[in-house]
């Protein structure tokens, strides 16, 4: 007699956290909208409420003059897995359909600069009394108040105005910027930071609540190391190293080196164990390590001017046996084809409604051992409207 049992069901993914959310997503640009792909990402609903006329600024944003269909590549990178409602927030009409889906939302985020939105009638307080429930994000360049509350919040702009670009490069150099928007990053994931927890609290207590960052905060935030040596020291800019400077406060030997095929980076090695295992004779009366940072600009020049005798290949050989922190210095093509890089599965597809495909990168996320990747693309503008 067979057995006749039915097969036992495949168990079904969990939800993803956020699954059942719903997030209004007014921003352009990075900032926002980078913070709302990440509770995209997580399982929420996002809809983009745009202007019908050209949508977000984004979509006209091109890097490396790269197009996908209508609009800039960064456009669809930033904006996956989202949907598109287009309203005129000055027309009374739009604005009452706008005020409806606030009142069935979760979460709103917008990055207009401050008094925008009061005199739109989409401020806090007025949205909250539609929808106490609602988190409130926002994203300005330098806070809602102060003498620099309406500069532009552009991620180079509030770079230059932080001293970042005084930490990066050798000391001849001028400013160095970090060159692509990495405070755009740092500020979204502070906004994603800040929502969780108001989202937490509101499962405790009902109520929604008010989330505020700002690039310079983030910006300042970005520092907290260099800035808390500055502000207990002398309060006098630290100079950066001569030769091969990776950070402002980093002893000899942190930097990165020319070998003579390549780069190579090394982290914090003592100089003597360095000597040694290099049969680097030149640095022999470097071995104190207590001159490592006052003599760096000695000990620096001495080290890069050895190591081009030798290979990166070469060199690693003999210093990562012996558990010297260094790493062979990759550009992008080389990384691709690395087997760390494809065993970390970082890429992803994602396809537009009309079939193109492009590739971009996934959530940096993992929840219940489940990579988070989502192949629907940017949505059309207004394509949530009908």
């Amino acid at each position: 007699m067979t057995d006749t049992k039915p097969a036992p069901a495949l168990p079904l993914a969990p939800a993803l956290p956020l699954e059942g959310l719903r997030v209004l997503d007014f921003a352009q640009f990075l900032a926002g909208p980078m913070a709302a792909l990440r509770l995209a990402d997580l399982g929420a609903e996002v809809i983009k409420v745009e202007r019908p006329q050209g949508g977000d600024l984004c979509r006209k944003l091109v890097v490396a003059d790269q197009m996908f269909g209508d609009d800039s590549l960064l456009f669809h990178t930033i904006n996956r897995n989202k949907r598109s409602m287009a309203a005129d927030l000055k027309n009374a009409d739009d604005l009452e359909k706008v005020q409806a889906l606030i009142a069935s939302a979760d979460v709103m985020i917008h990055n207009f600069r401050p008094g925008v939105m009061e005199r739109i009638g989409l401020d806090h307080a007025s949205v909250a009394a539609i929808n106490p429930r609602i988190v409130y994000g926002t994203v300005t360049g330098y806070g809602n108040s102060g003498p620099w509350r309406d500069k532009p919040g552009q991620d180079l702009l509030v770079q230059s105005l932080s001293g970042l670009t005084w930490l990066s490069g050798n000391r001849d150099d001028g400013p160095v910027p970090v060159s692509f928007a990495v405070l755009d990053m740092a500020t979204g994931n502070h906004l994603v930071q800040g929502i969780l927890a108001a989202l937490v609290r509101r499962g405790v207590t009902g109520r929604g609540g008010l989330v505020e960052v700002d690039l310079m905060s983030s910006a300042v935030d970005a520092q907290f190391e260099q800035l808390t040596s500055f502000f207990n020291g002398d309060r006098k800019q630290p100079p950066r190293s001569a030769v091969a400077n990776a950070s402002v406060h980093g002893a000899a030997p942190y930097g990165i080196y020319q070998t003579a095929d390549g780069y190579l980076a090394i982290a914090m090695a003592p100089i003597a164990t360095l000597a040694d295992l290099m049969e680097c004779e030149a640095l022999a009366p470097y071995r104190d390590p207590a001159i490592a940072f006052s003599k760096r600009d000695e000990i620096k020049p001495v080290l890069a001017e050895f190591l081009k005798t030798g290979t990166t290949r070469a060199w690693l050989d003999r210093l990562e046996p012996a558990d010297i922190w260094c790493a062979e210095v990759l550009d992008w093509p080389r990384l691709s084809q690395t087997e760390g890089f494809a065993a970390l599965d970082p890429l992803q597809q994602v396809t537009s409604e009309d079939g193109a495909t492009m590739t971009t990168t996934r959530c940096p996320i993992r929840i219940d051992g489940r990579t988070l990747t989502s192949p629907r693309g940017a949505p059309r503008l207004g394509e949530y409207n009908s």
